[in-house]
């Protein structure tokens, strides 16, 4: 088959990783890529969001399937797009893919079929949207309701500090049109994890989960960011729970969509708390998580490619996926100062070290050769990713690649898996 990858991030790293292994593959590309998928894929100088010049190239180069990566190209429609043009491409289309471009209309949908999910109400005038924080009080959650790249969750501790969110997003603009609306919702208390199913517009199998690392900063401090470290399996969701998860929330979404109109085919991430009363979903994600699936590629055992072209056909009933008995945990490198401005173009030395120690994968996101050289171009830069028996082992292993990287102008956070380490230990 003939592969286009849309994407420049590790999650697409990750992928194109794991389609070249497929003897299923005679042709990769990547649009636009970076530094590190150029080893695995031809990487071609087309943003991922333009949909036009996406759908030209693959017209082009005779394409047989398009992976779609990010959730931007999904919801402007480019599966669409592409299905018009007579190319088969994984994702939802971008009626389907409302379920992460709309906090607002994914929360109605839930609410219409039943799935168990927080409180919430939505606003567009900023001082309704006041009134009601001011009388439900804090903890309280603000979300923009349009894509804001990880960053428009605030989860307040305080009205005042749920209040600037509130006037940071719908007065100050700071998330542009995306927080034009915006939706507040009940604090949820318990454990949050990443679970992953494919889908096919009437079926779906589990992927397993992961748990993401979202705030910058050791200990769960700081602000939200795109993700600073995922590890896989998530003791958290054990096979009772997963299960759950499948028949409360996968599923019904699945039927909900159907009975809908718009069949949701790809992959589903759900982010769901996991409390007292079992799960309830934060929400929908329409994509791979990044770095969540870093880690989820890094423990698959069966070819990835059939899977991701029968969710396609919808073919997936009674199909089947093999993984690796193995606990992955991937740390990201960031440049100093992300999530706020960071200095681009500074160098990276020693990733050919890091890559050879045991259990290492090393997953590029922000990076440019140039010359000799490899050139830090974006916030998150890197996602070193270590392989083990155990959460420690593979936390173990991906520190030891981190700390064999000479970055001088790059940070991580040193603290990825504690949930399960405590676990492991007996602690929690």
């Amino acid at each position: 088959m003939r592969i286009l990858v849309v994407g420049s991030g590790g999650r697409e790293h990750a992928l194109c990783w794991a389609i070249a292994a497929s003897p299923l593959c005679r042709k990769l590309w990547c649009a636009p890529g970076n530094a590190g998928i150029a080893a695995e894929a031809a990487c071609v100088p087309i943003a991922a969001d333009d949909v036009e010049g996406l759908v030209a190239f693959a017209r082009a180069e005779a394409v047989d399937f398009v992976v779609v990566g990010p959730e931007q190209p999904l919801v402007l429609g480019l599966v669409d797009r592409l299905a018009a043009a007579g190319i088969k491409a994984f994702g939802p289309g971008a009626a389907a893919a409302a379920l992460e471009g709309s906090k607002g209309w994914m929360k109605d949908f839930c609410a219409r079929h039943g799935i168990p999910t927080a409180g919430y109400r939505r606003f567009t005038d900023p001082e309704a949207a006041r009134a009601h924080v001011r009388a439900t009080g804090a903890p309280i959650v603000v979300k923009t309701d349009g894509l804001a790249a990880g960053k428009g969750v605030v989860v307040a501790t305080s009205v005042d500090e749920a209040i600037a969110a509130i006037d940071a997003a719908m007065v100050g603009g700071a998330f542009g049109k995306a927080g034009a609306e915006i939706v507040v919702e009940e604090f949820l208390e318990g454990e949050e994890a990443s679970f992953f199913a494919l889908c096919d517009g009437e079926h779906a199998i589990s992927l397993g989960a992961a748990q993401d690392h979202k705030r910058v900063g050791d200990g769960d401090t700081g602000p939200n960011t795109g993700g600073m470290g995922a590890y896989s399996p998530a003791p958290v969701v054990d096979a009772a729970m997963a299960a759950r998860i499948m028949d409360e929330i996968v599923r019904p979404t699945v039927a909900g969509m159907r009975a809908d109109g718009v069949p949701y085919k790809g992959v589903l991430f759900a982010g769901v708390m996991i409390g007292a009363a079992g799960p309830r979903l934060i929400e929908f994600n329409v994509r791979f998580g990044d770095p969540e699936c870093q880690a989820l590629v890094s423990r698959l055992m069966s070819d990835i490619l059939p899977a991701l072209v029968a969710s396609a056909d919808g073919e997936l009933r009674n199909f089947h996926l093999r993984w690796r008995d193995v606990v992955a945990l991937t740390v990201v490198m960031a440049a100093k100062g992300y999530p706020g401005a960071y200095e681009k173009g500074t160098e990276i030395r020693g990733l050919g070290t890091a890559a050879k120690l045991p259990g290492a994968t090393i997953f590029h996101a922000g990076t440019a050769a140039s010359g000799d050289k490899m050139l830090a171009t974006g916030g998150r830069v890197l996602s070193v990713t270590g392989t083990g028996r155990s959460v420690r082992e593979a936390q173990a292993r991906a520190y030891a690649a981190v700390d064999a990287i000479d970055w001088p102008g790059g940070f991580c956070r040193r603290d990825i898996g504690w949930r399960a380490v405590a676990r492991e230990d007996g602690k929690a």
